[in-house]
């Protein structure tokens, strides 16, 4: 039987800390209406106690959103978690998002503290969100660089103080898939109370690995993945939710699925761009302008006779406008005459072959050939030959 994966997206917190990426509240309360329309589980709607701006985010977020659970972060302060439970009181379904960093790194350089010092805040931050609301994340800041023993320590005490999800990040990007992957997989198996809440994936992506991880966790028993869309967020971004999205759907096999409706994915992408004024790298997974277009000649002449020599997913599946044919001084002679077609020239082969040499003349003189070109072209060879 198929499990769920909860989609966790958090476009509007981290996605929003990109410099230069800061919305306001009319902005969010859009996003977040499509977000909710896209299927997504989770929407963390902002960090209520950093600025009025984003409590009032926050706080009409929670008034319009009806079907998915609306969360708001904090840092492990008391008064950091009344703020966020105030914002959060028009929810239908709120969530407080609490924690604090568990590795060396955190412990020592940044709160100057022990282990047990942090276990004991640790317990404190979910005893009062506990105090506002039913369902509380916690998350293990830098889980990804803490001790296995000491972070299963730590998950087992929140758990038994009542957090419903704990959050286990990869704040700095720092794992390999098989690292993150066996960390998951150790606290499934160590963490005695481990059922009573479900496992997060927060990946970074510093070194390109935030989808793999996001995956590796999910394989080895964590049941929710946090991301953005376009893979927005600090540094080199987050998880990106369309990716993680398609590769659970691709794979059948791992028995997963999650309730986004793909269809929307592209579309949403754009809105998100031009929004927070963050282009797409065209040759983004999934949702980039070149993700489904073909310019060599030997992938285009195998994509022309069976789609799925070169793409597993089909553009509709995502939203995206349809498959490409582009026409550089790498593409061939089938590609040629696809695109001939399209523009309402049927030509033999023999005409190919001698639109060919003049197509290649074209092609080697610029980045791609266009439209215009062509019509162009057949026009001069069509010309040519009735005079003959």
């Amino acid at each position: 039987m198929e499990q769920k994966v909860h989609i966790f997206d958090t476009t509007l917190r981290d996605g929003e800390q990109v410099p230069g990426c800061k919305l306001n509240t009319k902005e969010k309360l859009t996003l977040a209406l499509k977000l909710e329309e896209l299927g997504v589980d989770i929407i963390e709607a902002g960090f209520p106690i950093s600025s009025p701006g984003d409590f009032e985010s926050v706080s009409q977020i929670s008034r319009i959103i009806k079907n998915a659970t609306v969360c708001g972060l904090t840092r492990a302060v008391q008064k950091d978690i009344e703020v966020a439970a105030d914002a959060l009181k028009y929810a239908v379904r709120p969530r407080i998002h609490t924690g604090i960093g568990t590795s060396d790194f955190h412990i020592k350089a940044k709160f100057n503290a022990t282990q047990d010092e942090i276990l004991a805040r640790a317990i404190q931050a979910v005893t009062w969100a506990r105090n506002f609301t039913d369902d509380v994340e916690f998350f293990a800041e830098d889980a990804g660089r803490t001790e296995d023993e000491y972070l299963a320590r730590v998950v087992e005490a929140v758990i038994k103080a009542g957090a419903t999800v704990v959050n286990i990040p990869d704040t700095t990007g720092y794992c390999l898939p098989h690292q993150y992957g066996a960390k998951i997989a150790y606290l499934m198996n160590n963490v005695p109370n481990v059922d009573k809440a479900i496992l997060s994936c927060h990946c970074h992506n510093d070194l390109g690995l935030a989808t793999a991880n996001s995956i590796s966790g999910a394989i080895n028993g964590a049941r929710q993945i946090e991301c953005t869309i376009n893979g927005l967020g600090e540094r080199a971004g987050n998880t990106s939710l369309e990716e993680v999205v398609m590769v659970i759907q691709q794979h059948k096999h791992l028995g997963l699925f999650t309730n986004i409706k793909t269809q929307m994915l592209n579309p949403l992408s754009r809105e998100v761009s031009e929004t927070m004024r963050v282009p797409v790298q065209p040759n983004k997974a999934i949702v980039g302008a070149n993700a489904f277009s073909h310019s060599s000649g030997i992938h285009q002449d195998g994509f022309l006779k069976n789609a799925q020599t070169y793409e597993i997913i089909s553009p509709d599946q995502v939203g995206a406008d349809g498959s490409k044919i582009v026409l550089t001084a790498r593409s061939g002679r089938s590609a040629l005459a696809y695109r001939f077609h399209k523009i309402g020239y049927e030509f033999n082969r023999d005409d190919i072959d001698a639109l060919y040499q003049q197509f290649l003349k074209v092609a080697d003189g610029q980045k791609e050939v266009l439209e215009p070109d062509l019509v162009q072209m057949a026009k001069a060879y069509l010309s040519a030959n009735v005079t003959a």
